[in-house]
């Protein structure tokens, strides 16, 4: 079987997915067709020898929606004989783009792959293209449908994480970012949105609040609370599947949850020959790849089973990987990842992650994977895994090692 290697990892900053953000007016066409522009370009990329981009975004309806990664190809400067592929897996859909074209390289089925996602979450309202396993009362209803936030508390829950658990997280979150940009720790991948004039829009993530503290977050209310008490009732939901937990622990809210942003991220992925033929530098081999189903009702468990079958998989031990990426859905899905492996708070967001520079849906677990590899890099470290937890209950994730 033929190695996959990651050759460039890309990102644009993060703006805050609101009206008035600093992305707000950028298309979802136009900052994809940036993303693989600056690909094209920093590697002097010929694209006749991309087999294809494939491109994760969750929300496809109207701009977003229509094959965006075929239409990102026609908008950008690479060849029109490069096809395009969008693809959705919820939150790991920009991960699950990458792992699909490591997999098609390491078949043998294309020599150069880009791969990453987009969501512009202002433009394009989060849940705006209905879900099935929420509006279809047929299968809502059967399989205990409540929504993220509550997942998210029912995890808190059933594993013992307080407010002030899921608040010192945020707040290490925030902490972490701040100094990550201060020190220029994402110099090397995030690349600068302009506009048509070449003028700056966005050089750095917007959505951070670094002001952040206990204090601060302690004054605000639980997000999820009243949806969970009163109608729609999902706590009885809940509490009708895990009868166990007797109330629901809301503890989750706009601090320690992921922030709704606009970006998108891009990585080029090729075999040895592709870069040999080329004259590019592989910086790390995807070295393997995993999903997983989950139970629908808690959700967000999946970074956990998916870390043990990727370990099951490879013979490696937890101690075995340098560093972690572990989405920042909410606080309390990277708190039961600490808890399950034991695994060295200090190794794993290193950078701070969602709830300081958010989670633009479809180009997230692309995001993570490149910032894992650059500070592997930067610490001198082999491997490292990036896992997301996905909606309706799955789990992603990739595990790259240096070269």
């Amino acid at each position: 079987m033929t190695d996959a290697y990651i050759y460039d990892a890309i990102r644009t900053p993060r703006g805050r997915g609101r009206k008035d953000g600093a992305l707000h007016e950028v298309t979802a066409l136009r900052l994809s067709a940036l993303a693989l522009n600056a690909v094209k370009e920093r590697n002097g990329l010929d694209t006749t020898a991309v087999e294809d981009v494939i491109w994760g975004n969750v929300t496809q309806v109207g701009e977003q929606g229509g094959c965006l990664a075929r239409s990102a190809v026609l908008a950008s400067d690479f060849d029109q004989k490069v096809p395009g592929l969008s693809i959705n897996r919820f939150c790991a859909s920009g991960m699950e783009a990458v792992n699909l074209a490591a997999n098609q390289v390491r078949a043998g089925a294309g020599q150069a792959y880009v791969a990453g996602g987009v969501e512009m979450m202002s433009r394009v309202p989060m849940g705006s293209d209905g879900a099935a396993v929420a509006v279809d009362p047929s299968l809502a209803m059967a399989q205990y449908f409540v929504p993220q936030g509550i997942s998210a508390d029912i995890i808190a829950t059933e594993y013992g994480f307080s407010r002030d658990d899921v608040d010192a997280l945020a707040v290490e979150s925030q902490r972490r970012a701040k100094a990550a940009w201060d020190a220029g720790r994402f110099a090397r991948s995030v690349v600068p949105v302009t506009d048509r004039n070449g003028l700056t829009i966005l050089d750095r993530d917007e959505y951070m609040r670094p002001e952040t503290d206990m204090q601060s977050l302690g004054a605000l209310k639980p997000s999820f609370k009243e949806m969970g008490e009163t109608m729609p009732g999902f706590d009885q939901v809940a509490i009708m599947k895990y009868p166990h937990l007797e109330r629901i622990s809301h503890v989750h809210h706009a601090g320690n949850s992921s922030g709704i942003v606009d970006g998108a991220a891009a990585l080029l992925i090729g075999s040895k020959a592709f870069g040999e033929a080329h004259g590019l530098t592989p910086r790390a081999r995807i070295r393997h790849t995993a999903k997983i189903g989950t139970d629908p009702t808690i959700m967000l468990t999946g970074p956990v089973p998916v870390t043990e079958k990727v370990l099951a998989e490879t013979g490696m031990a937890v101690s075995d990987i340098d560093l972690f990426e572990v989405n920042e859905a909410f606080a309390a899905v990277v708190l039961r990842f600490l808890q399950a492996f034991g695994a060295d708070p200090a190794k794993v967001n290193v950078n701070g992650g969602a709830i300081a520079m958010g989670h633009p849906l479809g180009a997230t677990g692309a995001i993570i994977i490149g910032t894992l590899l650059d500070e592997l890099e930067r610490q001198d470290k082999e491997v490292g895994l990036a896992t997301l937890c996905i909606a309706s209950g799955m789990g992603a994730a990739t595990v790259i090692e240096r070269v």
